[in-house]
């Protein structure tokens, strides 16, 4: 750990490597650094239940990262990378066996939609007109924009309460979709702008489809990493680093860690201010999550459901409303909105012939240790009768578990801290820019810096063109 190199990243999740990437495409000799024996953060996959059973252990499908304006400048199909793309982007089932549905096709989604066609194609049609010019905008800091007009008209609908959106519609399909895509938020769906997750996610399907990288969204960390070293990157893995000392000497560090842990290892370097704004920064709800070595698909009740890469469990707006609001105030709904992905559905590379995986999670309160299972189980089983019988192993996460996987999901929050509208342009405290830190030379480039948690890799681009800008007066733009 002597090496002396121009910049330092520590932590090898996707915000890390993006950072690294942008780096050394700079020309800067870099290091990145993983505590872990593995790259990737919260984009491994392993054998979690039975041998043969390829799990994601927290992303799954990825629409951000498919559509990420930095990730799509860089050559990840040359270094391995192949996504799936399945016909059915998401499934909202209801108990009456129905369901809605988003598709690549935004006209193909309104139709779904009957009577609310015409309210959904006004929504969003003008946003997936906008968005390839508009996202790197809205995936960044605060900043004037190169589109004013087209951020000004998302910005009108973004930052209003899901709640209040939902008002567009009339339809029980329509709002139920709108609610669960809107619930990616991990917050009430009653916080101000809980719709701008909500209007992301599906402006990014009908451009770029909801995909999952074959293999696994290990493929995706690979990917990078196999390009990063291709440029004469250098990676250290299973190296911890608890205080500056342990970091090698350098120009520029950049932290792709959370608030509480780069206070335990820098916080003597930072000012006052600075160490008492980071020691403000707010985490969100945790998530519970299940895998499931299957014997057979998840048998929906709804046709479309079983074609779905994700599904989205709650039935109505009004039932997901409510078990997301009890869970922020610390309880935990009997029927939880819950987040399902059917990967080997559509990649049988990742399961014995025959056989299937699933993936899920539900919101649950910041450091609980209750065991969702039941509740996560029961509400399959609702929209798919049978289920249960198919399972052959399943292992499960509680919050204390997903934070332990991931030091940066304080406890069990995926996002690296709540987007709501204290932080979503405080991220991670009120500063010129959100990833200089108070000492000379050290950034952060983790998911609680802007644009926030996903995997699309902008945190980390934005806080290396810093570092850049700030360290070596080399100016850089996508």
């Amino acid at each position: 750990m002597n090496t002396e190199c121009d910049a330092v990243v520590i932590g090898a999740g996707p915000n890390g490597l993006s950072a690294a990437i942008a780096l050394r495409q700079a020309g800067l000799s870099v290091l990145l650094i993983e505590a872990k024996d593995t790259i990737g953060g919260g984009l491994r996959s392993a054998e979690l239940t039975l041998p043969g059973y390829i799990h994601d252990v927290c992303s799954a499908i990825h629409p951000l990262a498919a559509g990420s304006p930095f990730f799509n400048t860089l050559p990840l199909a040359q270094h391995g990378l192949e996504y799936i793309y399945p016909e059915v982007l998401a499934a909202h089932p209801f108990d009456d066996g129905s369901a809605a549905v988003l598709r690549k096709s935004l006209d193909e989604t309104a139709e779904g939609l009957g009577a609310d066609a015409r309210a959904y194609k006004d929504l969003l049609a003008p946003l997936v007109k906008s968005w390839p010019g508009l996202a790197a905008d809205v995936l960044g800091p605060l900043h004037y924009p190169k589109h004013p007009l087209d951020l000004a008209a998302f910005g009108l609908n973004a930052l209003r309460p899901a709640s209040s959106l939902a008002g567009k519609f009339a339809t029980r399909e329509a709002r139920g979709l709108w609610a669960g895509m809107t619930a990616h938020s991990i917050q009430p769906l009653t916080n101000l702008a809980t719709s701008a997750i909500g209007l992301v996610l599906m402006a990014a399907g009908h451009l770029h489809g909801w995909p999952l990288p074959r293999g696994g969204s290990k493929e995706i960390a690979n990917a990078l990493a196999s390009y990063f070293l291709s440029l004469g990157g250098k990676i250290q893995t299973g190296v911890h680093i608890r205080v500056m000392r342990d970091i090698p000497s350098a120009k520029a560090v950049l932290f792709d860690l959370s608030p509480k842990q780069i206070l335990e290892i820098a916080g003597d370097h930072f000012s006052p201010v600075y160490k008492w704004q980071l020691s403000r920064y707010r985490y969100g709800m945790g998530v519970f999550k299940i895998d499931w070595a299957l014997s057979g698909p998840i048998p929906f009740t709804s046709a479309e459901a079983r074609k779905a890469g994700t599904i989205h469990l709650g039935n109505t707006f009004e039932e997901i409303a409510a078990g997301e609001k009890l869970a922020a105030g610390g309880g935990h709904p009997g029927r939880p909105f819950v987040l399902l992905a059917q990967q080997s559905l559509f990649d049988s590379s990742r399961v014995p012939e025959g056989k299937q995986t699933a993936w899920a999670y539900c919101h649950v309160p910041n450091g609980s240790e209750t065991d969702m299972t039941a509740a996560i189980e029961s509400q399959v089983e609702r929209f798919a009768p049978g289920f249960k019988d198919l399972i052959l192993a399943k292992h499960t996460m509680n919050t204390r578990e997903v934070q332990a996987y991931n030091p940066n999901y304080i406890g069990g929050d995926i996002n690296g801290g709540i987007i709501d509208i204290g932080q979503l342009f405080t991220r991670p405290v009120l500063r010129s820019s959100p990833y200089r830190t108070s000492a000379k030379g050290i950034y952060i480039c983790s998911a609680s810096t802007p644009p926030g948690g996903g995997v699309h890799g902008m945190c980390g681009y934005y806080a290396a063109r810093q570092t850049l800008k700030d360290v070596f007066n080399i100016n850089i733009s996508l």
